[in-house]
């Protein structure tokens, strides 16, 4: 399986906000954005957590959720977990 990309993530990041894309800052570089300053909550970030099960059939538990900061994060665990398989 290929790598997720930040462009993916934008994806999941839009639809798991619940608000219009055009609310949120996510242009350009964010990768190493908090996702505070991104304007997503930790229940934003739960739900990107989720989606990323359901759509990408990685799974995150609730404490590892909690951890994720920044897009990279997400990208990093996402992609380390897709790689040993």
């Amino acid at each position: 399986m290929s790598e997720r990309t930040l462009t993916e993530l934008r994806e999941l990041m839009i639809a798991s906000a619940g608000v219009g894309e055009d609310e949120l800052r996510l242009g350009g570089d964010i990768l190493d954005t908090p996702f505070t300053d991104l304007d997503l909550d930790s229940l934003a970030v739960l739900e990107i957590a989720s989606r990323v099960e359901r759509d990408w059939g990685v799974s995150v538990s609730d404490a590892v959720a909690n951890g994720f900061k920044t897009p990279r994060m997400v990208l990093d665990f996402v992609n380390n977990r897709t790689a040993v398989r």
